[in-house]
């Protein structure tokens, strides 16, 4: 098989990119009077990115912290391997949940500023119950 050219591969990237960014962009309050399918999915794929306990804590250090940090700060306190930490990373950055930053060799990870503010409204169950 032939390789990918530069162009196409880049189009890939951004397609991908634009599809794991999408759970949070559309997810439906669960309040709302009914959730579209297609709102429904993308809440649910949100949930079961937070459905590991690691990514929790993650998103824990990542908002007490209150700047961008590399995965190599996030092992220890995670107790966890650096491989795994950064599979975890890269579930949260999929579902939309942080953004990364390419400092030279280093990627940087923080929250993205509207994703707490999404998951707040998301789960916001006060005028239901």
């Amino acid at each position: 098989m032939g390789e990918v050219p530069e162009e196409n591969r880049r189009e890939r990237t951004s397609d991908l990119m634009a599809v794991t960014l999408a759970p949070i962009a559309c997810c439906g309050p669960l309040t709302a009077p009914l959730l579209s399918d297609g709102e429904a999915s993308a809440t649910a794929a949100l949930f079961r990115a937070l459905g590991d306990p690691a990514r929790v804590r993650i998103l824990n250090l990542l908002a007490t912290t209150g700047e961008p940090v590399c995965v190599c700060n996030l092992t220890e306190p995670l107790g966890l391997t650096q491989p795994t930490v950064s599979h975890h990373v890269k579930k949260l950055v999929d579902a939309g949940l942080l953004e990364r930053e390419q400092r030279g060799r280093w990627a940087y990870f923080s929250i993205r500023a509207d994703a707490l503010e999404r998951l707040a409204s998301l789960i916001d169950l006060k005028e239901c119950c």
